[in-house]
């Protein structure tokens, strides 16, 4: 029964992982009580809010208990001349969006029989603004009339159904919402999910609200990210809340927080032949997602039904990335650890902490005799590529960086930023390179070559297509038949520019774009036997952290902490002869020495 309930609690998140939540469905809970009351939640485009209100000597007061009346907070001051200047300025609508409805929840703490009365008398003069007329939607609660009376008032007034209640088709017209005390049903306190009986109860009266055709809120309920996403989940209509802000950012970003794949590969079965040999190593493939921590890819992996073929990859490590003058490295120190064994400061490329230049690993296997080849699907000077071949003090010396290229060249570079080495362009002829800005010269290209083209170095939602891949399969082809091997170095970069963004979908479509490049470099490595491929990255990025998702629909839910870098170790995963030096956990810069010592 428990493994039900949990596929049971998957399909309907991943149900609603294609409906879109936003501030309409939140509900300010004694929104009074707020710093700034209506303009609060108003701000943060809040589809409902509540005002406790006390009728002491006929005038409408509002607070949390009589005692706590004070003669300033009157009902009309706090809500009705808000509500009529916002309205004014809008063109007579509550949201400048005329579409979109506010829902005035106003809970009567005093009796209905005299309170009701006083309360219609108020919002006369504002009919107009005020359902059906209006986009303000007036619904009474705590002490209502029984529905029998429901009539008895303007069809402005709507009323706070409860569950259980048999309403005829004439009362349940004047039913703007039903609410009820989430404890009457669960003591859950907001972690994991409520247990199956108490779930069984809430799922039972939501279906019973829905069927009336009425939006459902539970007042009481836990009030952190976790909990508004299970009741999100279940099914309710209006989230209640008293951290307004926080739940406003929370829905504001759903979009950019969920994913749900519709476009899934077939991961290769790699045939391990090699996978823990010690024997010779004549080719070394390093392919880094920059950004890339175990979040990103435990999200790729949802999104594509549960498998990677980074998964598929059986000896893995992990590395620390920070950098030497700072716990949380950029790309520059992170690369540079990688690529010259060297830890240097934030920013540095190519160099120590004291700026000396030190010689990268592409220079290194270069001087034995191997070809190399740079791919980034980002700019080729930035900060992970360019530590392969530059020297520099400042990752944004982008013109220095590409002059370097020409001191310590690789035999193919292939990525963005074709102004950086358009300059170039003649000195590199000179030098024997071919040198292109249009995408379809890499068929015909040979080695040594550069070919930028900024086009194909957009995201994969904006059209990249296959650039990681094609560009991989060019270098192979150009490379693989040197007698003394090769090295290639690729960079899946926008898995990082996603973070940096904090957008999920960003996130998750590089990392599977990244994945089908591992995927290519696994079938090279089996086809030739002589391959060490290398997966990493350079350090996380965004602070991800999965909220939800289901393997079987390939939908994530998740949440950013950042939307810069973090200081979390990172994966590191090796596939063929001498993979198994890979194990374990050691410092970013052990990378580069390990690769060292396997080309002898």
């Amino acid at each position: 029964m428990k493994k039900l309930f949990f596929v049971f609690f998957l399909s309907v998140s991943c149900a609603l992982g294609q409906k879109q939540f936003s501030p309409s469905n939140a509900h300010s809970h004694n929104d009074y009580l707020q710093v700034s009351p209506l303009f609060l939640a108003h701000s943060q485009g809040f589809g409902s809010v509540e005002a406790d209100i006390f009728l002491r000597n006929d005038t409408l007061f509002v607070a949390h208990e009589y005692k706590e009346i004070e003669p300033e907070r009157t009902f009309g001051k706090l809500y009705l001349k808000p509500v009529s200047d916002v309205s004014q300025k809008n063109g007579g609508s509550i949201y400048k969006d005329s579409s979109k409805q506010l829902q005035l929840l106003i809970d009567l703490k005093t009796g209905y029989a005299n309170t009701l009365p006083a309360l219609v008398k108020e919002l006369q003069p504002f009919e107009n603004l005020l359902y059906p007329k209006g986009n303000v939607k007036i619904v009474i609660s705590g002490s209502t009339p029984p529905a029998n009376e429901f009539k008895n008032y303007p069809d402005f007034i709507f009323y706070d159904g409860r569950p259980g209640i048999q309403y005829t088709r004439e009362q349940l017209e004047r039913v703007g919402l039903i609410s009820q005390s989430f404890k009457n049903y669960s003591s859950w306190n907001g972690k994991g999910v409520p247990v199956e009986k108490d779930r069984n109860k809430i799922e039972t009266v939501i279906e019973q609200a829905h069927k009336m055709g009425k939006p459902i809120r539970f007042w009481a309920t836990p009030d952190l990210s976790n909990a508004w996403k299970v009741l999100m989940n279940m099914g309710v209509d209006f989230i209640n809340t008293d951290k307004v802000e926080e739940l406003g950012i929370y829905l504001k970003n759903r979009k950019a927080n969920e994913y749900l794949n519709t476009s899934f590969h077939t991961v290769y079965q790699p045939t391990y032949l090699n996978n823990d040999s010690f024997k010779k190593v004549k080719n070394i493939i390093l392919l880094i997602g920059d950004g890339m921590g175990l979040t990103q890819i435990q999200a790729g992996v949802t999104a594509n039904k549960g498998v990677l073929n980074l998964s598929k990859m059986l000896n893995t490590g992990f590395a620390t990335t920070e950098a030497s003058d700072t716990y949380i490295t950029d790309s520059a120190a992170g690369g540079t650890a990688i690529a010259t064994g060297k830890k240097t400061h934030n920013r540095g490329i190519g160099v120590d902490s004291a700026d000396v230049p030190q010689i990268s690993i592409a220079t290194h296997l270069r001087k034995k005799g191997l070809k190399t080849a740079l791919i980034s699907s980002g700019d080729i000077t930035d900060a992970t590529p360019a530590a392969f071949y530059a020297h520099q003090p400042d990752r944004s010396m982008s013109r220095e960086i590409a002059q370097d290229f020409l001191n310590s060249p690789s035999d193919i570079l292939i990525g963005g930023n074709e102004k950086a080495f358009s300059i170039h362009s003649e000195e590199l002829k000179s030098k024997g390179f071919g040198f292109s800005t249009t995408w379809s010269d890499l068929k015909t290209m040979k080695a040594p070559f550069v070919l930028l083209n900024d086009s194909k170095t957009s995201s994969i939602q904006n059209g990249r297509g296959d650039f990681l891949a094609e560009a991989f399969h060019k270098a192979v082809y150009e490379l693989k038949n040197n007698p003394k091997g090769f090295f290639i170095m690729a960079e899946g970069a926008q898995i990082d520019y996603g973070g940096h963004a904090t957008n999920l979908p960003y996130v998750i479509t590089e990392m599977l774009d990244f994945d089908k490049l591992v995927g290519e470099a696994l079938k090279f490595a089996d086809s030739n036997g002589e391959t060490l491929v290398i997966v990493t990255a350079d350090h996380e990025t965004g602070g991800l952290t999965l909220l939800d998702g289901s393997t079987k629909n390939g939908y994530v839910d998740a949440n950013f902490s950042t939307s810069d870098h973090t200081g979390v170790m990172v994966p590191v995963f090796a596939y063929g002869p001498h993979s198994l030096n890979f194990r374990g956990m050691y410092k970013n810069t052990d990378i580069h020495a390990k690769l060292l010592r396997i080309i002898k």
